[in-house]
């Protein structure tokens, strides 16, 4: 059986070493050595969850209690750890909170100081050892001699590295193969890069591409199997609560055969205009009066593809075959407005035709795409009015001025492999309560304060406008959004559906199709 004192060597190990193939090595070495039996718990905990991320149950605790003395030598095992924390989370009734806590603080006395830390990581959620859930895959792929790809894609159908694991122990790359889409287990919806211009969307789909309107809604996941609805948000939510609507309309008007609808949804006022961005997320986060809300504040819905039809996957069809099963599911209602465009005229024409209808743009999908759950890349592109990159917030300083008292100039940054990189600041774009309930929030957050910036934990996504992307000599990233101004809080996306930058440097790039430039940055 493996030592919980093994765990928390190799994280320390994993802290002192900056380079990733040593991280890589690391964690491979350690998942190869552990039992078949603690391979689930020991994924769990090596990123940062006391349970696997398929097991709905919570710690539902407010913190760790402190250990008092700690005890004098390593007895743990995984195992007593996943036992404890089950009893944790098992606890109820009257007093369960009490309850709870007093099980974890029997766990910590087991415990030496370099467990009790680790410990306290683990049911925060905060590793910090540079592990990153890409890292873990590749890791597991190296433990169990599977390849890397079939691990990637087995992860991405079952949303839970654990299970993954235990399934590359027992049956290899054939059985993480096997792995299909699930019902009622939300995947990662694929993503579209930023394109430049309608040139080079038709060109890279070989001369014709299917275009839809790009709705300023939030994206949606919709299973059905028989009576039993489930809706998850892009950041794998569940949601299905607060959208009765949505339920109603699986329920009485699409198909009635199992299926996986990916789409949109815009909430309308009372004449049918959508609504900002912001009032549509008070349906997301509402639990309770959820019926008179969603009377005053109705959904538009937008479905755009189809990974599951009479409970058979379809994501490894092209986009054609997946449009034409969403079409018989939906009985060709609910589908987003869309064209098949061979030539840059044409997808200027329905270009300008969505933002004259007053939405954000236009999506653009290679017509023999497979649906690659979480991936981003060239077979889909979007194409927005003006240009957006979605950044972390990583910092903030205190406001001066009239914004004194506010944390108000912020510090936005893109995803960079297992961090983030900055690329700009920027106090622009929010109203005065805005800024309040940042500040709230942002505090929340906060790992450390030298009296005029406050580092918070990169939890918060923001859209944010820009004029162009200029080279940087202040960022180590070698980028900075010029003129950036927030234009929306993305409480949809998580901090790893960020912009990343690769892609902003590629739109740096992009800007010389119609810019010369300078000598000192060629």
């Amino acid at each position: 059986m493996t030592r919980l004192a093994d765990l928390a060597a190799l994280c320390r190990s994993l802290e002192a070493s900056p380079g990733r193939l040593d991280k890589l090595r690391l964690v491979a070495g350690f998942l190869r050595a552990v039992d078949e039996g603690e391979l689930v718990s020991a994924v769990a905990f090596l990123t940062g969850r006391a349970f696997p991320a398929a097991d709905p149950r919570v710690l539902g605790v407010r913190g760790v209690p402190a250990p008092g003395a700690p005890a004098p030598a390593p007895t743990l095992e995984l195992a007593d750890v996943a036992d404890a924390f089950a009893a944790v989370a098992d606890a109820g009734g009257p007093g369960s909170r009490r309850l709870r806590e007093d099980r974890l603080a029997a766990l910590m006395t087991r415990a030496t100081e370099a467990e009790a830390s680790l410990l306290f990581r683990i049911v925060h959620g905060e590793m910090r050892t540079g592990v990153s859930d890409g890292l873990v895959q590749d890791a597991i792929a190296l433990a169990t001699g599977a390849d890397a790809t079939s691990v990637r894609r087995a992860a991405l159908f079952l949303g839970d590295l654990s299970a993954v694991a235990a399934l590359a122990r027992v049956g290899g790359a054939p059985a993480l193969m096997g792995v299909a889409p699930r019902l009622f287990v939300p995947l990662l919806p694929m993503l579209a890069e930023i394109a430049p211009d309608v040139e080079a969307i038709v060109a890279a789909h070989g001369g014709r591409t299917a275009l839809e309107y790009k709705y300023d809604g939030a994206r949606i996941q919709l299973h059905r199997e028989g009576d039993r609805v489930g809706v998850w948000t892009r950041r794998l939510s569940d949601v299905t609560r607060s959208l009765p609507d949505v339920v109603e309309v699986a329920r009485r008007a699409l198909g009635h055969t199992p299926f996986i609808l990916d789409g949109e949804v815009v909430a309308l006022d009372a004449a049918g205009r959508p609504l900002p961005f912001q009032d549509l997320m008070r349906r997301f986060r509402r639990v309770h009066g959820v019926e008179a809300l969603a009377r005053e504040m109705p959904l538009a819905l937008h479905f755009f593809d189809c990974l599951v039809a009479d409970g058979r996957s379809l994501v490894d069809e092209p986009y054609t075959r997946r449009w034409e099963a969403l079409a018989d599911v939906t009985g060709g209602r609910y589908l987003a407005e869309r064209a098949l465009v061979d030539s840059p005229e044409a997808a200027r024409a329905f270009h300008a035709r969505a933002l004259q209808a007053g939405h954000e743009g236009v999506m653009a999908k290679d017509l023999g795409s497979a649906y690659e759950p979480g991936g981003r890349g060239k077979r889909w592109f979007k194409l927005k009015d003006a240009q957006t990159v979605d950044c972390v917030i990583v910092a903030v300083d205190r406001g001066s001025g009239r914004r004194r008292g506010w944390l108000s100039n912020y510090h936005l940054a893109v995803r960079d492999e297992a961090s983030f990189a900055d690329v700009g600041k920027t106090f622009k774009g929010f109203t005065d309560q805005q800024f309040v309930d940042m500040t709230e929030r942002l505090r929340a957050l906060a790992v450390a304060d030298d009296g005029y910036t406050v580092r918070v934990r990169p939890e918060v996504v923001v859209e944010v406008a820009y004029n162009e992307v200029q080279r940087s000599p202040t960022y180590p990233s070698g980028l900075a959004l010029r003129f950036a101004r927030i234009t929306r809080v993305r409480d949809d996306k998580g901090p790893g559906q960020a912009t990343t930058l690769g892609e902003l440097r590629a739109i740096y790039e992009s800007q010389f199709r119609t810019k010369g430039r300078s000598k000192r940055f060629s």
